[in-house]
């Protein structure tokens, strides 16, 4: 892959630009194995390689420059804006909407924030693309994080055009909505969203489900790879002696792994803190028809795995799932696992290390199985899938 923006070094997010694809692969193998040699005998499936550019499902573009030039993109060394807009990391259909978006700020009249002078309003868009096929159907989510609700109305009487003018480069405006984030602070959204659209979530195909995304929900920007992640959960569980009948997926998001995981003979409970992550994954759980209890079933539930003190224990489960942030489980949560009766523990991680520090504090458990997915191309970063087992 060649990237103009790396080429001139006004971008050096791709830090592995340039090597062959296969090479990149074999040294996120490696680098996984080395870090998680002394937690087990692990069976390494072949790694998942994904495309090598026009992956990213969703971006989260920084505004900068002015009404009448926005750049989309992010802040450079001075922090100011600096374009991506043509980023080789996007879907077509993102790189598409692209234009639209810029020119959505100059009509909108949507004043870009300026970091040094702390003034402005809108900080960024963020934009996601569903895919295609009879779900996904070429449909976006645009959010506008703003700083106050100032320019609402104006976001709002551009909707027929915003409609129009994307459905012109073949995408289709399923949700529009306007996040609120006062702060001059380092913080990528605020807690408030005002939806613009009639409908409030956009139907993503994802592996073997569809999930319903709310703006405020989380899920990984390389879909395809998410796809086979799940997958290959879904196939690790299937495989387990003895089979586990209670499930809790502890970071459970929009529900991918659960969904996967939801079966006959199963019951899987996701706990996330999120109550607009629980509402959709709730809502994809009822429209596949999976049960809200008893055998087969999946239940969401409003909860944060990571305010665990050092004393509290886990609920029942024969298998826990935790997909964490990059900094990891935590001692508590640790801590939490080691007095748990479940037997086996499937942890999804985006940080290698944070995982092999997580590792350290399982004494009890042994890693069995692993699989490092290419989320993140052009990057050292990756997914990696870890089967543990009691000792």
């Amino acid at each position: 892959m060649q990237c103009d923006y790396y080429d001139a070094g006004s971008c050096r997010s791709c830090e592995w630009m340039g090597r062959p694809h296969d090479e990149q692969l074999a040294d996120l193998q490696r680098l996984s194995a080395a870090a998680l040699a002394r937690h087990g005998d692990l069976l390494w499936e072949p790694p998942v390689a994904g495309r090598e550019s026009g992956f990213r499902s969703k971006a989260k573009m920084v505004v900068g420059g002015s009404v009448e030039a926005p750049t989309l993109g992010i802040l450079d060394e001075h922090r100011r804006g600096t374009d991506l807009r043509r980023c080789g990391l996007l879907t077509p259909r993102l790189a598409a909407a692209m234009p639209v978006l810029a020119e959505l700020v100059t009509r909108a009249r949507l004043t870009p924030y300026d970091v040094p002078a702390r003034r402005g309003e809108l900080k960024q868009l963020v934009c996601l693309d569903a895919g295609d096929g009879p779900a996904g159907d070429g449909g976006l989510m645009v959010r506008a994080v703003l700083r106050s609700t100032e320019a609402v109305p104006r976001l709002r009487r551009q909707l027929p055009w915003l409609t129009g003018a994307l459905a012109g480069v073949g995408a289709r405006l399923v949700v529009l909505s306007a996040n609120l984030q006062p702060l001059h602070a380092a913080l990528p959204e605020g807690p408030d969203e005002v939806v613009l659209t009639e409908a409030r979530t956009l139907p993503v195909p994802v592996g073997d489900v569809v999930l319903h995304l709310r703006p405020q929900g989380f899920v990984q920007t390389n879909l395809e790879v998410a796809g086979a992640l799940y997958r290959t959960a879904a196939a690790w569980v299937s495989a387990l002696v003895p089979a586990p009948a209670v499930v809790w997926d502890l970071y459970c998001g929009a529900g991918g792994f659960a969904l996967h995981l939801a079966g006959p003979g199963r019951e899987v409970v996701g706990v996330e803190v999120s109550a607009e992550s629980v509402a959709a994954a709730s809502r994809s759980r009822d429209e596949r028809g999976v049960p809200v209890g008893g055998d087969g079933s999946a239940r969401f539930v409003v909860g944060d795995a990571t305010a665990l003190d050092g004393s509290a224990d886990l609920p029942a489960a024969d298998l826990v799932v935790v997909n964490p942030p990059r900094r990891g489980l935590g001692d508590a949560l640790c801590a939490a696992l080691e007095r748990s009766g479940a037997r086996h523990l499937l942890y999804s991680s985006c940080a290698v290390p944070s995982l092999a520090r997580d590792l350290d504090a399982l004494p009890s458990w042994r890693a069995v199985r692993g699989r490092v997915l290419d989320m993140f191309p052009q990057t050292a970063h990756q997914e990696v899938l870890v089967l543990l087992e009691r000792r």
